[in-house]
């Protein structure tokens, strides 16, 4: 027998090591391993109306829509439906239609490119905007550990744009670029959450949007606008519009998920990239997406996606009707957590919370480190999990940070996890050296 093979780390891709790229196992995999603790780790949508009778039916929708409104024979639907299918997608149409619908973006639907979650999807693009050693994307900081962990996967820095207390300055961003300009780095693109980000919690105001803009065509940079959560507003029923439905430039490649409005399970987001790409022949920018998804994941399964086209189709094509229940669930949770910390820790020296206008998040600074290490002692001894801020961001303010997801807690477990968060913050407040 031969001895078996052992690679070296050192000949593998640096990325694989990064830990960007740990931080995401990590936050999959943490509530996993301690089933009987109260999470405020996963940000995942809501169980409480998942019906897998609902499958059969969504599915049986979608084909009736391809077999009566497209007037595709039974062998076309069957292989609209078995096959590898279009790699940009079958469902686009429905997705330009309900983007028109939902957030006042029109868009060729040939602009729509369906992805693999919207974690294809911006791959995708920094795979594209990453032409040379000099390229480099901004995003807003704190920021998504996917963006981070995509970027290093493709060789593209990612260069920080610092949040404050009530989100980020366009004139930080502005004077990010041209620092980074100064510094022999061209850059290509400003990442970001405008609504109740991840994991910041934060939002932009309409004028804060429409300066970002402004400072993308001055600059001739992108905006990649990642969009989870702009339907779960925490009160009211006026949303600001998205940088998209406020792009008259094509300055924003937008970047949708249906894992929160529709469910994760189907591993459905689109890209929406309808600039113009000049050469030989012009192309949108949707399709030079399509040329790389063809060589990745060749296409995103037709099940997948006739499940969440039928999920369309019952609602009128809309996401906010399909999510009336589940926007009030998140408002109660939300409205529960922050009044929950309040009761417990508002006269706490060192500890203190955001508010969020909506969304799954809140982030609570409190006066010792927020460590890993302190996250597997806390659901030992406490029963509770978080996940510590320093996933999220390189900066040293956010060592005393976590962030707390209630998305797919019910109201007596965010009171119970609460209980035991408050004992663990007693206990590290009390213990010197803790």
């Amino acid at each position: 027998m031969t001895a078996p093979v052992v690679l070296d780390r050192a000949d593998l891709h640096a990325s694989l090591a990064d830990p960007a790229l740990l931080s995401m196992n990590f936050l999959n995999e943490v509530a996993g391993r301690f089933p009987e603790a109260v999470s405020f780790a996963p940000g995942r949508p809501t169980e409480d109306l998942f019906d897998p009778a609902d499958l059969h039916r969504y599915l049986d929708t979608y084909r009736r829509y391809l077999a009566e409104h497209k007037g595709y024979d039974e062998a076309r639907v069957r292989r609209e439906l078995f096959q590898y299918g279009r790699t940009k997608g079958i469902v686009h149409e429905l997705i330009a239609r309900q983007l028109e619908q939902d957030e006042g973006i029109t868009v060729d639907p040939e602009a729509v490119v369906v992805t693999v979650g919207a974690q294809e999807a911006l791959w995708l693009v920094l795979r594209a905007l990453r032409a040379g050693e000099r390229d480099v994307v901004l995003a807003v900081d704190p920021t998504y550990v996917g963006l981070t962990g995509a970027a290093r996967l493709v060789d593209l820095p990612v260069r920080p744009v610092h949040e404050g207390p009530r989100g980020v300055r366009p004139e930080d961003v502005l004077e990010r670029i041209r620092e980074v300009r100064a510094a022999g780095e061209r850059p290509r693109a400003l990442y970001l959450v405008p609504d109740f980000s991840n994991p910041s919690g934060h939002s932009m105001d309409v004028r804060t949007r429409h300066r970002l803009l402004e400072i993308a065509a001055e600059e001739d940079i992108l905006l990649l606008e990642d969009n989870p959560y702009g339907y779960f507003r925490a009160a009211g029923s006026g949303r600001p519009p998205t940088l998209k439905a406020l792009d008259t430039g094509q300055r924003v490649v937008y970047l949708g998920s249906l894992a929160k409005t529709c469910f994760p399970g189907a591993r459905v987001g689109f890209a929406v990239a309808d600039q113009r790409v000049a050469g030989p022949e012009e192309t949108l920018f949707a399709d030079e997406l399509s040329r790389a998804k063809s060589m990745v994941t060749v296409n995103t399964s037709p099940v997948s996606q006739a499940l969440v086209g039928g999920m369309l189709l019952e609602h009128g094509g809309s996401l906010l009707r399909a999510n009336r229940r589940q926007i009030g669930i998140y408002r109660r949770n939300l409205k529960r957590l922050v009044q929950g910390l309040h009761r417990r820790f508002a006269e706490l020296p060192g500890v203190h919370w955001n508010t969020p206008a909506g969304g799954f998040f809140v982030v609570l600074t409190v006066p010792f480190a927020v460590t890993d290490e302190l996250v597997e002692h806390a659901a030992v001894r406490h029963g509770v999990l978080f996940t510590p801020m320093r996933h999220f961001s390189d900066d040293d303010r956010t060592c005393h940070q976590l962030r707390l997801s209630c998305s797919s807690l019910t109201p007596d477990q965010i009171d119970t996890g609460l209980d035991r968060l408050a004992a663990l913050i007693a206990e590290r407040t009390s213990t010197p050296g803790a």
